[in-house]
């Protein structure tokens, strides 16, 4: 299902924060269990490449869930500074928001299930993974082609940096020069 793609590239041209829920997102939302009750769950090496390539053009990147150590430790190790461990996910990007000086017309919110409906009727930019409920995908400005643990991120990016002109000097530099 896709929306309107032309006021989807107008509204992501504004984007300058991409925040995402992490449990469907940018998991699959299936939690393993060792014998020992550890559990665990798999992050898609494309959602890391597409975080730095949006953080990389000054698109800065952030997760919020209500509880996750292991978002923590991901978003650590791809680089993504803010993990924003919040109940209600409205109030947070607000305080968020006011903190950066910038506009809601400038965020873009990627949730997958009913409880991410508040904040994303707020942002400028709603983005939901191929996976996302009904609920969601109706909502939601753009949804993705790939599911929420399997890359959505780097689709996203991608179509962020297009609709803000960035993306082929990215592929230019990095053809030529190496990710550093």
């Amino acid at each position: 299902m896709q929306k309107d793609r032309d006021a989807a590239v107008e509204r992501a041209a504004k984007i300058k924060l991409v925040v995402l829920d992490v449990h469907g997102v940018l998991t699959s939302g299936t939690i393993l269990y060792n014998d020992e009750g550890t559990k665990f769950q798999a992050f898609h090496h494309d959602d890391g490449f597409g975080a730095n390539c949006l953080m990389m053009l000054k698109v800065d990147v952030a997760f919020m869930t209500r509880k996750s150590k292991s978002a923590a430790i991901r978003a650590a190790e791809i680089g993504v500074k803010n993990v924003y461990q919040a109940k209600n996910k409205l109030e947070k990007l607000e305080e968020v928001a006011a903190e950066r000086g910038i506009g809601f017309d400038e965020i873009c919110f990627v949730g997958d299930e009913i409880i991410d409906i508040g904040v994303m009727k707020e942002v400028g930019f709603a983005v939901c993974p191929a996976n996302g409920v009904p609920e969601v995908q109706e909502i939601s400005h753009w949804v993705t082609e790939r599911k929420g643990g399997e890359g959505m991120l780097r689709e996203l990016a991608e179509f962020i940096l297009r609709s803000q002109g960035k993306w082929q000097g990215l592929v230019d530099k990095v053809s030529s020069k190496g990710w550093g």
